[in-house]
């Protein structure tokens, strides 16, 4: 029985390493895999804002990778917390009755949600702003270059 509070948290906490796929749809998800690529590459791009600044060029392209993983995952946990009992058991326990408890929502689920929509799109924001920032003062830099 796949347990929607459990998955919420996971999505939450564990997702951009992929560990709410895993529990969902066991180790053998493709997707689950993937999603520590994009979440490694964004760590790199922080490790690169540490070391060089904020003016190299590979850590705005590099950092919000992290931040739309993050965003991601948010935004899956808010859905898997928004699906009806019903949904998700004919979703992820199919072998349940339709009204089980392991669908249910509860505080702990509500609580998941709410973080998740809270840093979720703190990240997304973050991410927006940050590699847009980055772009353009590269395209100025870019500008003066010519001129002169």
């Amino acid at each position: 029985m796949k347990n929607k509070t459990v998955a919420t948290w996971l999505s939450f906490v564990g997702g951009p390493l992929g560990l709410h796929r895993f529990y969902l749809k066991g180790l053998g998800d493709l997707l689950g895999w993937a999603l520590p690529i994009p979440t490694a590459l964004g760590l790199y791009g922080v490790s690169r804002v540490q070391q060089f600044g904020v003016d190299d060029a590979w850590s705005w392209v590099l950092l919000p990778l992290l931040g739309f993983t993050i965003a991601g995952c948010a935004l899956t946990a808010i859905v898997y917390g928004l699906m009806t009992p019903e949904k998700w058991n004919l979703k992820f326990n199919r072998e349940a009755k339709t009204d089980a408890s392991s669908g249910t929502t509860n505080w702990l689920t509500v609580g998941a949600m709410v973080l998740s929509m809270a840093v979720g799109s703190t990240a997304l924001m973050f991410s927006i702003v940050y590699s847009f920032q980055g772009y353009f003062e590269h395209q100025i830099e870019e500008a003066r270059k010519i001129s002169q």
